[in-house]
Protein backbone atom coordinates (compact mmCIF):
# COMPACT_ATOMS: atom_id res chain seq x y z
CA UNK A 1 0.00 0.00 0.00
CA UNK A 2 1.23 3.63 -0.65
CA UNK A 3 2.15 5.90 1.72
CA UNK A 4 -1.21 8.78 2.24
CA UNK A 5 -0.51 12.52 2.66
CA UNK A 6 -2.20 14.66 4.65
CA UNK A 7 -3.07 17.75 2.39
CA UNK A 8 -4.72 21.36 3.95
CA UNK A 9 -6.10 23.63 1.18
CA UNK A 10 -8.43 26.26 0.59
CA UNK A 11 -11.07 25.70 -2.41
CA UNK A 12 -13.17 28.36 -3.69
CA UNK A 13 -12.70 29.76 -0.81
CA UNK A 14 -13.34 26.63 1.74
CA UNK A 15 -11.23 24.48 3.82
CA UNK A 16 -10.34 20.99 3.29
CA UNK A 17 -8.68 18.41 4.15
CA UNK A 18 -7.93 15.13 2.72
CA UNK A 19 -5.11 12.46 2.14
CA UNK A 20 -4.10 11.18 -0.90
CA UNK A 21 -0.83 9.56 -3.06
CA UNK A 22 2.03 10.87 -3.90
CA UNK A 23 1.44 10.49 -7.52
CA UNK A 24 -2.42 12.07 -7.64
CA UNK A 25 -3.00 14.81 -9.53
CA UNK A 26 -4.85 17.99 -8.16
CA UNK A 27 -7.34 17.19 -10.85
CA UNK A 28 -8.04 13.85 -9.82
CA UNK A 29 -8.48 14.67 -6.17
CA UNK A 30 -10.43 17.98 -7.04
CA UNK A 31 -12.97 15.55 -9.30
CA UNK A 32 -12.93 12.03 -7.05
CA UNK A 33 -12.28 13.02 -4.02
CA UNK A 34 -13.53 16.48 -3.32
CA UNK A 35 -16.65 15.90 -5.56
CA UNK A 36 -15.74 18.96 -7.68
CA UNK A 37 -16.34 17.62 -11.28
CA UNK A 38 -16.43 21.18 -13.16
CA UNK A 39 -12.63 21.03 -14.00
CA UNK A 40 -12.57 18.29 -16.69
CA UNK A 41 -10.18 16.29 -17.69
CA UNK A 42 -9.30 16.37 -21.68
CA UNK A 43 -5.77 15.59 -22.57
CA UNK A 44 -3.74 14.66 -19.12
CA UNK A 45 -0.92 16.32 -20.43
CA UNK A 46 -1.23 19.48 -20.16
CA UNK A 47 -1.96 20.60 -23.86
CA UNK A 48 -5.82 21.02 -23.87
CA UNK A 49 -6.61 23.72 -20.97
CA UNK A 50 -9.72 21.68 -20.06
CA UNK A 51 -8.49 21.35 -16.47
CA UNK A 52 -7.38 24.97 -15.54
CA UNK A 53 -7.83 26.18 -12.39
CA UNK A 54 -6.11 28.98 -9.93
CA UNK A 55 -3.38 28.29 -7.52
CA UNK A 56 -2.67 30.65 -5.40
CA UNK A 57 -3.21 33.05 -8.43
CA UNK A 58 -1.56 31.42 -10.88
CA UNK A 59 -3.01 29.60 -13.80
CA UNK A 60 -2.15 25.84 -14.08
CA UNK A 61 -3.60 22.84 -15.50
CA UNK A 62 -4.75 20.47 -12.96
CA UNK A 63 -3.52 17.42 -14.31
CA UNK A 64 0.14 18.28 -14.21
CA UNK A 65 0.18 19.67 -10.92
CA UNK A 66 0.35 17.29 -7.72
CA UNK A 67 -1.86 17.24 -4.88
CA UNK A 68 -0.13 17.42 -2.69
CA UNK A 69 1.77 20.36 -4.03
CA UNK A 70 -1.36 22.37 -3.00
CA UNK A 71 -0.60 21.92 0.76
CA UNK A 72 -1.36 25.24 2.10
CA UNK A 73 -2.69 26.68 -1.16
CA UNK A 74 -5.72 28.43 -2.37
CA UNK A 75 -6.94 26.64 -5.36
CA UNK A 76 -10.05 28.50 -7.35
CA UNK A 77 -11.94 26.33 -9.99
CA UNK A 78 -15.40 26.72 -12.23
CA UNK A 79 -17.58 25.83 -8.89
CA UNK A 80 -16.43 29.35 -7.28
CA UNK A 81 -16.75 31.02 -9.95
CA UNK A 82 -20.63 32.17 -9.31
CA UNK A 83 -21.83 33.76 -6.32
CA UNK A 84 -25.20 31.43 -5.28
CA UNK A 85 -27.52 31.71 -7.93
CA UNK A 86 -25.89 35.20 -9.75
CA UNK A 87 -23.68 33.42 -12.89
CA UNK A 88 -19.99 35.33 -12.67
CA UNK A 89 -20.45 38.12 -16.24
CA UNK A 90 -18.60 35.33 -18.05
CA UNK A 91 -20.56 32.76 -17.72
CA UNK A 92 -23.95 34.86 -18.03
CA UNK A 93 -22.51 36.06 -21.65
CA UNK A 94 -21.20 32.39 -22.81
CA UNK A 95 -24.99 31.39 -22.20
CA UNK A 96 -26.44 34.26 -24.05
CA UNK A 97 -23.75 34.30 -27.40
CA UNK A 98 -23.58 30.46 -27.35
CA UNK A 99 -19.50 30.73 -26.05
CA UNK A 100 -20.23 26.80 -25.21
CA UNK A 101 -21.34 24.11 -26.80
CA UNK A 102 -20.36 20.27 -25.28
CA UNK A 103 -18.50 21.86 -22.31
CA UNK A 104 -15.92 20.18 -21.70
CA UNK A 105 -13.46 22.91 -22.79
CA UNK A 106 -16.02 25.78 -20.74
CA UNK A 107 -14.54 25.75 -17.18
CA UNK A 108 -10.77 25.41 -18.29
CA UNK A 109 -11.85 28.87 -21.09
CA UNK A 110 -14.01 30.95 -18.39
CA UNK A 111 -10.92 30.18 -15.53
CA UNK A 112 -8.49 31.67 -18.07
CA UNK A 113 -10.78 34.24 -19.47
CA UNK A 114 -11.52 35.46 -15.46
CA UNK A 115 -7.78 35.33 -15.34
CA UNK A 116 -7.06 37.93 -18.24
CA UNK A 117 -10.05 40.54 -17.42
CA UNK A 118 -8.60 40.98 -13.93
CA UNK A 119 -5.53 41.12 -15.49
CA UNK A 120 -6.75 43.26 -18.11
CA UNK A 121 -10.57 44.81 -18.34
CA UNK A 122 -10.48 45.47 -21.67
CA UNK A 123 -8.28 43.39 -24.14
CA UNK A 124 -8.61 43.60 -27.36
CA UNK A 125 -9.77 40.34 -29.73
CA UNK A 126 -5.87 39.60 -30.27
CA UNK A 127 -5.14 39.66 -26.63
CA UNK A 128 -8.01 37.58 -25.93
CA UNK A 129 -6.77 35.20 -28.79
CA UNK A 130 -3.45 34.69 -27.55
CA UNK A 131 -4.61 34.45 -23.87
CA UNK A 132 -6.49 31.51 -24.39
CA UNK A 133 -4.42 30.12 -26.76
CA UNK A 134 -3.81 27.22 -24.59
CA UNK A 135 -7.56 26.21 -24.28
CA UNK A 136 -8.70 24.27 -27.23
CA UNK A 137 -12.11 23.64 -28.24
CA UNK A 138 -13.28 21.05 -30.62
CA UNK A 139 -16.83 22.94 -31.37
CA UNK A 140 -16.82 26.14 -31.46
CA UNK A 141 -14.56 27.41 -33.98
CA UNK A 142 -13.38 30.00 -31.21
CA UNK A 143 -15.73 33.46 -32.42
CA UNK A 144 -18.46 32.77 -30.26
CA UNK A 145 -16.03 32.46 -27.45
CA UNK A 146 -14.52 35.41 -28.19
CA UNK A 147 -17.08 37.54 -28.60
CA UNK A 148 -18.70 36.11 -25.01
CA UNK A 149 -15.48 37.22 -23.58
CA UNK A 150 -15.87 40.85 -25.39
CA UNK A 151 -19.09 41.22 -24.02
CA UNK A 152 -18.32 40.53 -20.75
CA UNK A 153 -15.28 42.65 -20.50
CA UNK A 154 -17.80 45.54 -21.68
CA UNK A 155 -20.04 44.73 -18.97
CA UNK A 156 -17.47 44.84 -16.45
CA UNK A 157 -16.11 47.87 -16.91
CA UNK A 158 -19.98 49.41 -17.11
CA UNK A 159 -19.45 50.07 -21.09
Amino acid sequence: MSKKYHVTTTVNGDGYEYLCEAQQTLLDVLRDELQLAGTKEGCATGDCGACTVMVDGTMVCACLVLAVETDGAKVDTIEGMAQGDKLHPLQQKFLELNGSQCGICTPGILIAARALLARNPDPTETEIRYWLAGNLCRCTGYDKIIRSVQAAAKEMRGA
